[in-house]
């Protein structure tokens, strides 16, 4: 079912380049991402000895994660977190039981009913969407980004699927959130970036044609809000650079991870 089209990438590459260069110019993306990059390996170089104000940092750069997920990191204690992000950067295991292994061991909120169901789905995400980040950003080329807005099965959307060719009617696209679906799909994207004259840092032009394509979609669908954390980023650059976690600090240094917990 990963029917890529060559049409569709060009367009959101285009617009990509577009963007970028009536801007702050295509380097200084590829920047931004190699120094989250820097980052986050150099967090994840000693992992025992990460602490809760290494782990907020860390989630600072993850959009879809940072207002939510503190608050379990903190119940769980700098020490636990600290092997457990070295059990998903550095295990032996598969990458979906580590990643599976990551989520399960956050100490979500009990509560029955909808709303408390509702809350642990969003928790679990965040906590999934987190896991992606530091595996990519902890070693972009051995692992692609794999968050949800690339591609979530559930849905049948994201990223991925601006990129397919596959019409807009169709609901269900019989697709797996695997590494191998993500792995495949920037192994193409990479082939496309190549062809574009650019074989240097493919792996961060990938993810940069992604979230155009991401953002393109939300804006054509919302007329440029895409939800609440996006209401203060009202151009596509703004939105592009929140979206990879590489937009620019608040004035006076102030953190953007929300620390109290989550109502249940």
């Amino acid at each position: 079912m990963l029917r890529l089209d060559g049409g569709r990438f060009a367009k959101h590459f285009s617009e990509f380049v577009a963007l970028a260069g009536a801007g702050a110019g295509l380097d200084a993306y590829v920047a931004s991402l190699e120094a989250k990059h820097r980052l986050f390996a150099g967090a994840l170089a000693a992992p025992q000895r990460l602490g809760l104000d290494a782990a907020a940092t860390l989630l600072e750069a993850v959009f879809t994660a940072r207002r939510k997920l503190y608050p379990l990191l903190e119940a769980l204690g700098a020490e636990e977190f600290g092997e457990l992000a070295g059990g998903l950067v550095r295990g032996e295991a598969a990458i979906v039981e580590r990643v599976e292994a990551f989520c399960d061991a956050l100490p979500y909120p009990d509560g029955v009913g909808r709303e408390a169901r509702a809350v642990r789905r969003k928790l679990r995400g965040a906590a999934l969407d987190f896991a992606a980040e530091l595996l990519h950003f902890a070693d972009p080329v051995a692992h692609p980004l794999m968050t949800r807005w690339v591609w979530d099965a559930s849905t049948s959307s994201g990223a991925l699927r601006e990129l397919m060719d596959v019409s807009d009617n169709v609901a269900r696209i019989d697709l797996e959130a695997s590494p191998e679906t993500f792995g495949a799909a920037r192994g193409w994207l990479t082939e496309r970036i190549g062809e574009q004259g650019i074989y240097r840092e493919q792996h961060w032009w990938a993810d940069l044609t992604l979230a155009m394509a991401y953002v393109s979609y939300f804006r054509a669908m919302t007329g440029g809000t895409l939800g609440s954390d996006f209401t203060r980023a009202s151009t596509p650059e703004d939105q592009l650079r929140k979206l990879l976690g590489i937009d620019a600090e608040r004035p006076g240094g102030r953190s953007r991870v929300k620390r109290a917990a989550p109502l249940h």
